[in-house]
């Protein structure tokens, strides 16, 4: 089998190609016309970020499996696949704690205005403490997680250990299940309304395009927390920043944007009350070899071994035979 891997990997993941007889080999130039070239007679790709639209995808003669590294497929034309029967895989299991720490992260950084604290200790203004804006508890705070999947789950883990009340959004997921995890279900208003910390884990489709935009945020309270680590595009960044100057929430944490890279004047840079990190908020060392390894092992299982693919990764299951 003839196998590429799209960007950069975590050692681990070449190991488990290395136990196999498969011609692998590593694609760096992600220009449309050097991967239709690249492409077009291997039989299985490990994808990190590129796009690998219709275009780049019907010339790929032989393909049989694309094992995206991480768990956003937005970067693939999915229509195609089906259509096609090419089977994709996400790396389900690997990042869910890894993002959770990461909202938490933001949670407590903003709520206590670590940077400015920071920042003031580095003037030489220690004995201007009381200068500090007011900051915040998440002991005993609403948090309202839109999204219960693996890492809504795993973010609602770790904020019931803070004692906070947990409240879930999500239309596909039984109340039951979220009660059993301790959790409240709420509906897409009643949540943002009362909720001190909101976090985002959602996928993004024509339903969850501008999920918060200008009608959410007018009613948002103004000392809620916002975060967004799922894709961008699911908050509206143009009514963020309205938002933020006219001070209609407390503070906002981005890992991804509408555009990736974002512009180098972003708006968004101008406010002190605002976190930005380079969509890596799944990328700690530990996380970069458990999604290394997992989906290369995608890979290997669909072509050795399906019966120990493991068909929760699957995500076009339903449209392929196994």
């Amino acid at each position: 089998m003839k196998i590429s891997v799209i960007g950069d990997i975590h050692p681990a993941g070449w190991e488990v190609f290395k136990k196999t007889d498969f011609e692998v080999f590593e694609i760096k130039n992600f220009e449309p016309n050097n991967l239709k070239e690249e492409l077009k007679n291997v039989d299985g790709i490990l994808l990190r970020t590129s796009k690998l639209d219709k275009s780049i995808l019907s010339n790929c003669n032989n393909l049989k499996i694309i094992a995206r590294h991480g768990v956003g497929y937005d970067n693939i034309d999915y229509e195609y696949l089906k259509e096609k029967k090419i089977a994709l895989t996400i790396t389900g299991t690997s990042n869910a704690v890894t993002v959770a720490e990461y909202v938490l992260t933001c949670f407590l950084s903003l709520a206590r205005n670590i940077n400015s604290s920071d920042k003031l200790v580095r003037e030489g203004r220690f004995k201007e403490k009381k200068t500090l804006p007011d900051f915040f508890e998440l002991y005993k705070k609403k948090v309202l997680i839109c999204g219960f999947g693996r890492i809504g789950k795993a973010v609602a883990k770790r904020c019931l250990g803070f004692e906070a009340d947990v409240h879930v959004y999500d239309p596909f997921v039984d109340d039951k299940e979220i009660i059993k995890a301790n959790c409240i279900p709420s509906q897409k208003e009643e949540g943002l309304r009362i909720a001190d910390y909101v976090t985002l884990h959602l996928p993004l489709n024509q339903n969850t395009q501008n999920f918060v935009s200008k009608h959410e945020l007018a009613y948002i309270k103004k000392t809620a927390i916002v975060v967004n680590a799922s894709r961008g595009g699911i908050i509206n960044e143009e009514a963020l920043i309205a938002a933020l100057d006219n001070n209609q929430i407390q503070a906002a944490a981005l890992d991804v944007f509408e555009k990736e890279p974002p512009q180098n004047d972003h708006p968004l840079y101008q406010f002190n009350n605002v976190l930005l990190s380079p969509h890596n908020s799944a990328l700690t060392l530990e996380c970069r070899r458990r999604m290394s390894i997992e989906a290369a092992t995608s890979i290997v299982d669909y072509f050795l071994d399906k019966k120990k693919l493991n068909l929760d990764n699957l995500v076009n299951k339903n449209d392929i035979e196994i």
